[in-house]
């Protein structure tokens, strides 16, 4: 899906992280960790093609991302879905009408999608908010809410930033839930995250690889978090 070598991120006369060598396979389940200012988000938004590397090369389900074309990161992108730490949701507009806004942007009429809505709506149990506006939802409904919007266009890949970040363990469980669902049904995840409980308990329904951004460096975390 994506694959870095060598690669690193500079901004003004800060090194970022450099020299990243790292795979995310097709179908594969990875936590991103690592103390605050590490540059977790910085990573992601390379992975999702908001930023590119300032050194070494980094591809995107086999394509240069360096080489790509307005044209060819438009068609990365939409094989990808983002959950933001904020979720970005726009307050005058229904839930229904934020998780169809993907459909919209990609020039789709999202009037010819409401069976596919109605089971996002039902799968993340949010049946009973459609109609209700993001400052009426809580946290967990709103982590619920970006999740369904993410996965819309069946992207292959998902990356959520801090997607438990500001809600409770127990609905941070039932978005983990959502997440390995997903990831079973082939999705490649990757999950930046502070909570290594969260961590543990997804072991106990996924295989996960850990990954550590610290320091400049990412390394690979070993199996006693």
């Amino acid at each position: 899906m994506i694959e870095l070598a060598s690669a690193g991120y500079r901004y003004g006369a800060q090194d970022i992280f450099s020299r990243v060598d790292v795979s995310l396979q097709p179908g594969s389940f990875h936590f991103l960790t690592g103390p605050s200012g590490a540059g977790k988000t910085t990573f992601l938004k390379l992975c999702y093609l908001a930023l590119r590397p300032t050194s070494g090369e980094m591809r995107v389900f086999g394509q240069d991302a360096g080489a790509a074309t307005r044209d060819d990161v438009a068609g990365m992108r939409r094989r990808i879905g983002v959950v933001h730490q904020d979720c970005k949701f726009l307050d005058h507009l229904t839930v229904s009408e934020n998780i169809a806004m993907p459909l919209v942007v990609a020039g789709r009429d999202p009037k010819a999608h409401q069976e596919e809505l109605s089971d996002l709506l039902s799968w993340v149990d949010l049946d009973a908010r459609a109609n209700a506006l993001p400052p009426e939802l809580s946290g967990g409904e709103r982590q619920r809410a970006a999740l369904a919007r993410a996965v819309i266009l069946a992207p292959d890949m998902i990356i959520a930033d801090e997607p438990t970040g500001n809600i409770d363990w127990d609905m941070g469980m039932r978005v983990l839930t959502l997440l390995t669902e997903l990831n079973r049904m082939g999705r490649t995840i990757v999950v930046a995250t502070h909570d290594m409980n969260l961590i543990r308990a997804a072991r106990q329904k996924v295989q996960a690889r850990v990954l550590r951004l610290s320091g400049g460096q990412l390394t690979q975390a070993g199996s006693d978090l």
